[in-house]
């Protein structure tokens, strides 16, 4: 059987207005996993990060509508449920879906995460009897599987328990207990029963994260592996993993609980794609000038760095450059290595201490240290700033890799803003260097280039 270009998802739920979690982080989740959502919406919620102000809910026939018209022209692979807030929607979208009998992930959705009831009391036992008996893996929480099941869930064996009985008596093919709020340590661990066996996804816990829309998210993540022929299992390994990244770069936005990020999944690959691209464009530009570059290569080497977006930049990790560094050859320059993520240290440093202070300022180089250059730099309007590494803290000397964010952190406290040139004249076992600042290695190479040319 031909697989499909473009394998078809549908969410089946409310609509949230701070575009967080339900249809709008489903649909964001479906784009960023590769394949093409489609929607059948349940309720309208006028909602933000901390509170949920109205919910409508749409006539369950109407409901029923748009999966049955979705499925006659697209088709459906398959689908995940979210907020089905009464008895008629549920009774509804459980016949429907059991007539075409696609893949269904059932995400039992109760409790905004303001704490807004988003399931009317009536409709728990419809959920139990409807929905559970046709889901091909349910993912509640640990307060969602203690309604389920009405089983108290304090530790990981309760959990076991609970997504066993969701299994063998309630009649879902897969039940995944999700361990975000049991025996909370450094690790979450979710627990799946399936076929028999009982299976554990471990990732570490993001303290500082976005949690608004994770069960949404996570849900249709699943959803999307399923659509595309993956098993279980594996459709859960890659949705963890999906759901960690989206919580550890969550928007930080509102008042409440902020909103997980899935289009990191697919942001940050693409931003480090582009970010090397910028490099090797500015390399280009440098072996064009080797010449003019050969006499201000400093003994150490020079480098071009670049971080990628400030959202996702933690670590040098998330910053090119060239591996082997820039070195003098002959009369012109060669570039000794290829250019890759983790490459540079004392610049990567200076570029991710400067985006604290100005997210636009990601790419940085070194040059060898002449007042010539100091003076070029001053006379074309550049803001320059001389660094005294005699003044540099023993405190800071004595700690591997913070000298070159003092560097920063001192540069800034002198003009209340990023510079573009920042140099000093060395120190014992400290070559003088020049260090030129920008937001892209283009901007950063003819600024440079400026400077060099007589």
């Amino acid at each position: 059987m031909k697989k499909k270009l473009y394998p078809i998802a549908i969410t089946i739920a409310g609509s949230d207005s701070g575009g967080g979690a339900g249809i709008e982080a489903d649909l964001k989740t479906f784009a960023a996993l590769g394949v093409h959502g489609v929607v059948a919406l349940t309720s309208v919620t006028a909602q933000n990060t901390y509170q949920v102000t109205g919910i409508h809910d749409l006539p369950p026939e109407m409901v029923a509508r748009q999966i049955i018209t979705v499925w006659e022209d697209i088709g459906i692979d398959a689908g995940k449920t979210g907020m089905l807030s009464n008895s008629e929607i549920i009774r509804a979208v459980a016949e429907t879906v059991s007539k075409l009998g696609f893949p269904l992930v059932v995400d039992p959705v109760m409790i905004a995460k303001s704490g807004a009831p988003l399931l009317r009391p009536e409709a728990m036992n419809a959920l139990i009897k409807y929905m559970v008996p046709i889901a091909t893996v349910i993912t509640p929480n640990k307060h969602e599987a203690e309604k389920i099941t009405g089983m108290k869930i304090n530790n990981f064996e309760d959990a076991r328990k609970a997504a066993k009985y969701i299994v063998e008596e309630l009649g879902a093919t897969a039940a995944i207990v999700k361990g975000g709020h049991i025996e909370v340590g450094e690790e979450s661990i979710d627990i799946m029963y399936y076929n028999g066996k009982f299976y554990e996804f471990r990732a570490p816990r993001i303290v500082d994260g976005c949690t608004h829309g994770t069960g949404c998210s996570f849900s249709a993540a699943i959803a999307v592996e399923l659509a595309k022929g993956r098993d279980i299992v594996k459709a859960v390994k890659t949705a963890k993993k999906f759901i960690t990244m989206a919580i550890k770069y969550g928007v930080k936005v509102g008042r409440g609980a902020c909103p997980v990020n899935p289009m990191a999944w697919i942001e940050i690959p693409a931003m480090k794609y582009h970010v090397i691209e910028s490099v090797k464009e500015a390399l280009k530009i440098i072996i064009e000038n080797q010449k003019l570059f050969n006499k201000y290569i400093p003994e150490t080497g020079s480098n071009l760095v670049m971080a990628i977006d400030p959202r996702y930049a933690e670590t040098i990790n998330d910053v090119a450059g060239v591996k082997g560094r820039i070195v003098r050859y002959g009369d012109g320059v060669k570039i000794v290595g290829p250019v890759e993520f983790g490459a540079s240290s004392h610049m990567a440093r200076l570029v991710l201490t400067a985006m604290k202070y100005d997210p636009s300022i990601r790419s940085a180089m070194n040059l060898k240290y002449d007042e010539k250059l100091v003076e070029r730099a001053e006379k074309k309007g550049y803001i320059v700033v001389y660094i005294d590494r005699r003044n540099e803290p023993e405190e800071v000397r004595l700690v591997e890799g913070r000298s070159i964010p003092w560097i920063m952190e001192t540069a800034f406290k002198k003009v209340k803003r990023v510079p573009d040139i920042i140099y000093d004249t060395g120190d014992v076992g400290k070559e003088a260097m020049i260090r030129v600042l920008g937001k892209t290695p283009v901007e950063v190479v003819y600024k440079a280039l400026s400077i060099i040319r007589e």
